[in-house]
């Protein structure tokens, strides 16, 4: 009797052209446990809201003014709430006196950054 041959299991179609997610450059990861996200800062609005999302940057509308700091504070809290992160994780890593700032947050995947964002832009 012939021995058995092993075959291998065929991959679909779909599966062979399906790529990967390509996130917006915005929004990258700096190590395997934290992203970093290039945000444009509109302080001043009415309510804190995500506005766009693109290569360059996500547009934030803060409602908080910017003076001593009200509106950084107000942004890292209204980006924590969004990713549903404690406050801790949430920081600044540069830009803290511009509008064009980059926000790391710890202890999270790419993926999971990316859901919430897309999560809060398709709600409005």
């Amino acid at each position: 009797m012939a021995p058995n041959k092993k075959t291998r299991s065929k991959a679909s179609s779909a599966e062979l052209t399906q790529s990967p997610v390509k996130y917006p450059a915005c929004i990258r990861s700096i190590s395997p446990s934290s992203v970093a996200i290039s945000i444009h800062a509109k302080p001043g609005s009415r309510q804190a809201t995500i506005t766009d999302m693109n290569d360059e940057a996500l547009g934030v509308q803060i409602d908080a003014p910017a003076k001593d700091g009200e509106a950084n504070a107000a942004l890292l809290e209204y980006i924590s709430s969004v990713i549903g992160v404690k406050r801790r994780q949430v920081s600044i890593g540069s830009g803290s006196k511009s509008r064009d700032k980059v926000v790391i947050i710890e202890e999270v995947t790419l993926q999971s950054v990316f859901d919430a964002l897309n999560a809060v832009l398709k709600s409005q």
